[in-house]
This record gives structure tokens, sequence and C-alpha cells, in this order.
């Protein structure tokens, strides 16, 4: 987790915030992380990340059966258009190191993938550098 975490805090103008307590954000999402395109370094109040890391299961969201210690995901919003290309044959949607649609935003473009490992890790790491150009691209439309 924390490589990932590390690996996308080098893209050029990426922002990662990980809610601790004692801040703005719900306990529940302490200990998370959300990844924005946002090169003067304040979290956007008009987009939505375009990756995440959760630690826990959500309300609406267990499927992926993350409160077990050690267990996280990485969620990427790679687009619609995307998903057929990236996802294979269907898999538990509590599997580790498996690319699979996400169990709640999986219609709306994301994949996500439960404690990536030797397998999927490059995977995910490319994915969420193609977000991040995707969202940097948003920006500058947003800009002119």
């Amino acid at each position: 987790m924390e490589q990932i975490i590390a690996t996308v805090r080098g893209f050029d103008g990426a922002l990662v915030v990980v809610p601790e307590p004692g801040g703005d954000s719900p306990e529940i999402a302490w200990g998370d992380a959300f990844f924005y395109y946002a090169p003067d370094g304040r979290t956007p109040q008009n987009t939505q990340p375009y990756g995440t890391i959760v630690t826990k299961d959500y309300p609406d969201d267990t499927a992926s059966a993350l409160d077990p210690p050690g267990r996280w995901r990485v969620n990427v919003q790679v687009g619609r258009a995307a998903l057929p290309e990236l996802l294979g044959e269907r898999h538990d949607p509590a599997a580790a190191d498996v690319l699979l649609p996400h169990p709640v935003y999986g219609p709306l473009g994301w994949i996500c993938v439960v404690n990536p490992g030797e397998r999927t890790t490059g995977t995910v790491v490319r994915l969420l550098s193609e977000a991040h150009e995707a969202a940097r691209a948003r920006a500058a439309r947003r800009r002119s």
C-alpha cells in the first residue's frame, strides 16, 4: 500500500490525501488514501479523486471483505470503454491480486484490486498513471 501511495505522490501535480484523526474528514475515511490531480496542493472541490485506497469495508461496500487485518483495496477510475479490455473472467470480488470491476462503481468505469501483488501491481501503477494524466487533461480543459 505504501509503495503505491509513494508512487502516486511522485506523479507531477499529484495530491495524495490520507485522512487522519483530528482532521476534517469523517472517521470512516481515516487511514484511506485519495488521489487527485492538484498542482496547487489543495484538495479540489469540484472533482472526485481518480483513485483511492480503502482499508476497511464501508456500509454500502462490503463485497471485498476488507475488515480482516492486512486487507486493503486500490480503486482506479479507468472509464467505461476500458473495462472490457482490462477485465477477463469474473472472480470472487474478495479475491486478492486480481483486477476486478469495482463492486459498487464498476458500471461507472472503476476497477479495483484487493491487496495488489506480483500479478497486478504493475498494471495498477500504470492505470493510476493513466488516470492521473486523464485528470490533468480534464483540468486543462476546464481552465481553457
